[in-house]
């Protein structure tokens, strides 16, 4: 029968944890890492993505068709072929023709963008009378501008809009992470 010493015991989860705190800190600096090539190089980011979704979409034609065939009726196996046909006419397109669909993904995100800066003004209006509620407006304000400019330089914001917003969100992901691996890291010690 094998034993354990007690001090490897206490030292147990103060390993595992700087252990995987270190891998935490190494994805994170990947993230940053990327997020600065996505921001240096936005339109080959904004291609890259492209080519994601144009995968994505065909992935997920698949599942439909497989899916189309696990019963339910004639209805849903007709909507489900339908369904996956469409994802996997679209993920040709996207892959086909990435500029294209960086095109589209560009003209939607711009759209999405001004119906959250519509969304936070209303609801700056619904608290305005709480505390903090100024921000609300700031953040409603800076979306719609930028849902603006995308709008606006439309298609030719499709070489910066999406590769800049990954990027960005890239580089605060990793710094999010970098700052938990941190904090786990020091609390283990």
């Amino acid at each position: 029968m094998a034993t354990t010493n007690p001090t490897e015991v206490q030292r147990g989860p103060a390993a595992t944890i700087k252990k995987a705190s270190g891998w935490f800190i190494a994805m994170a600096v990947v993230f940053i890492v990327l997020g600065l090539v996505a921001i240096v190089e936005p339109g080959v980011a904004g291609l890259a993505v492209s080519i994601l979704v144009g995968w994505l979409l065909i992935f997920g034609g698949v599942a439909h068709l497989i899916a189309a065939f696990s019963g339910g009726g004639a209805g849903r196996v007709i909507w489900q072929v339908i369904l996956g046909i469409i994802y996997i006419v679209g993920g040709y397109y996207f892959l086909t023709h990435p500029l294209l669909g960086l095109g589209t993904l560009t003209l939607l995100l711009a759209g999405i963008i001004l119906a959250e800066g519509i969304l936070e003004f209303i609801a700056y209006f619904q608290t305005r009378r709480e505390s903090g509620s100024g921000w609300l407006l700031v953040n409603g304000l800076i979306t719609l501008l930028l849902g603006g400019l995308i709008w606006a330089h439309w298609p030719s914001s499709s070489v910066w809009a999406i590769g800049t917003i990954v990027g960005v969100n890239l580089l605060i992901t990793g710094f999010s992470r970098l700052m938990l691996g941190m904090a786990a890291r020091k609390l283990a010690s």
